[in-house]
Formats: C-alpha cells, sequence, structure tokens
C-alpha cells in the first residue's frame, strides 16, 4: 500500500517538476537574450589628481556601465542624460565625455569622463573645490536601463585636492617626517609617490615589498618613518627630491602652481649622517 502511495506522488510531481523547469528555462531565455538591459556597476566614483604627477593636466576616468542580457555582434551605443540640478561641473570646462558604448561580443562597457586639471578651482592655501557629475541612463534603440532607480544614476566627483597621507604616531596623531620632508606641502608629497614609482623600475623586487607593506602611494607609512627600507627611500627617493626643489631651473615652475611653497627640502644625507 505504502508503494502505491508513493508511485502515485511521484506521478503527480512529475509533470509539475517538468513545468516549473520549462518555466524556469522559458525565464533564463528571456533574461539572458531578449532582454537587454544596462546599468551601472560601481558604487563610488571619485578621482582627484591627487598625487598625479603635475605633468599631467589630465585624466580620463572610465565609469563602467555593464549590459544584463545577450551580447552582439556590433558595437551598441548607451544612451545617458547629465542631471543639471546635481552637477556643478561645466562640461568643456571642467570635464567632456568620449563615446559611451559597449564593444562587440561584450556585456560590458564604459562612459569616459575627461577632467582638466587646468579648469579646477582651488589651492592648497584656500582649499579645493570638488565638482560633481551626475549622469542618468537613458533608453535608446540598444538598451532600456534596468534593475532598481539607484543602479540607473551616478555621481562622479573630482578635484584637484592632495590631502596629507594618513601616517599616525603612537599617539593617534597625524605626522608628517618634517626631517628628511621638511614642512608638509602638496608638492612635496607629489614628487615622493612620483619617485616612488620610479623605484620599480629599479628594484622591482624590493617596490613590490614596499607598497605591500606602505600603500601603492604610501598611503600607510608606520609614524610616517619607513624605517625598514630608509636606505632605499635616502637613495632613490628623498635624494631625487632634493635635487628637484633644489633645482633653479624647476623654482619658477613650483612657484606659478604654489606661490607658498616652502623650499626648505633638507640634504637627506646630511640629515642621515
Amino acid at each position: 500500500m505504502k508503494d502505491i502511495i508513493r508511485y502515485a506522488i511521484m506521478a503527480l510531481a512529475l509533470p509539475a517538476a517538468l513545468l516549473f523547469t520549462a518555466c524556469d528555462d522559458e525565464d533564463y531565455m528571456r533574461f539572458d537574450v531578449s532582454h537587454s538591459g544596462v546599468y551601472f556597476t560601481k558604487d563610488t566614483l571619485i578621482y582627484s589628481f591627487g598625487v598625479t604627477p603635475v605633468e599631467i593636466r589630465e585624466y580620463t576616468y572610465n565609469i563602467p556601465v555593464k549590459v544584463m542580457g545577450g551580447v552582439s555582434s556590433l558595437k551598441r551605443e548607451i544612451a545617458y542624460t547629465v542631471i543639471p540640478d546635481s552637477t556643478t561641473a561645466v562640461e568643456g570646462v571642467h570635464y567632456t565625455i568620449g563615446e559611451a558604448c559597449i564593444m562587440p561580443d561584450s556585456v560590458q562597457g564604459v562612459i569616459p569622463v575627461t577632467v582638466y586639471r587646468d579648469n579646477l578651482e582651488g589651492t592648497f592655501a584656500t582649499g579645493y573645490t570638488r565638482y560633481s557629475l551626475c549622469l542618468q541612463l537613458s533608453s535608446n534603440e540598444h538598451f532600456v536601463p534596468t534593475l532598481d532607480s539607484l543602479s540607473q544614476v551616478r555621481m562622479f566627483r573630482f578635484d584637484n585636492s592632495v590631502d596629507q597621507p594618513a601616517w599616525y604616531n603612537a599617539h593617534g596623531e597625524k605626522v608628517w617626517q618634517k626631517r628628511y620632508l621638511g614642512e608638509w606641502h602638496p608638492l612635496k608629497f607629489i614628487k615622493m609617490v612620483e619617485y616612488f614609482h620610479d623605484v620599480e623600475k629599479i628594484l622591482p623586487e624590493t617596490y613590490k615589498k614596499m607598497a605591500a607593506l606602505y600603500g601603492d602611494n604610501l598611503e600607510h607609512i608606520p609614524f610616517g618613518d619607513p624605517y625598514q627600507y630608509r636606505t632605499i627611500f635616502v637613495k632613490y627617493i628623498y635624494s631625487k627630491m632634493y635635487e628637484y626643489f633644489e633645482n633653479p631651473a624647476n623654482r619658477e615652475r613650483i612657484l606659478s602652481e604654489f606661490p607658498d611653497f616652502p623650499f626648505d627640502f633638507p640634504d637627506p644625507y646630511s640629515v642621515a649622517a
């Protein structure tokens, strides 16, 4: 009797399972092939020229976008609008937007925004202006915005600021190594990071260890003193900085960019002696 009941239940369950599977397959095909939705994938969009070498006057930030649906053999344009009420940056002055598209045979694309450093207001002495660009995805012949409304709008913020790195002493107070660097100034940190990156070309394995310990842009030097690699810093970073700031040919250009720059960078070999 129990076997009869068990087989009866299985007979009733099998058609339902087949129907459920058929619905799943149908939904999957509709999701993967028929529906061409587009949405933003990255939540936080922030860029600062920060420690970028002063010679670099523009930068292209690629805002990532993804397709929910099938691929195409054609390049497909992404439609968007700028929301003026939430945007402080001026197109053609502070930024321009390049070709926004999904490339052939791909479900990922970008909206490329080029930011112009020369037109960003603010100085180290007065503070820096942070600009915003708010984009909302729109419908076109290729895509419709999909997922929730939060996935259709993104705020991109950018500026020209250089903040003092988060180096702290044993008491939790932010510090700057005046002994080797003189008074804090953003240009000093820009050059410090620039010469730090140059070490990778000379001592790649040592650079890899230092980057793992201190951060890619020297964000986390304990107590602000790279004592484990101080010899490397003196030879390849501090000495290069000293030469740069002591060179009269650089003085006029530095003062045009930073009128308040303190030319007090010490000779690292004298300090280390």
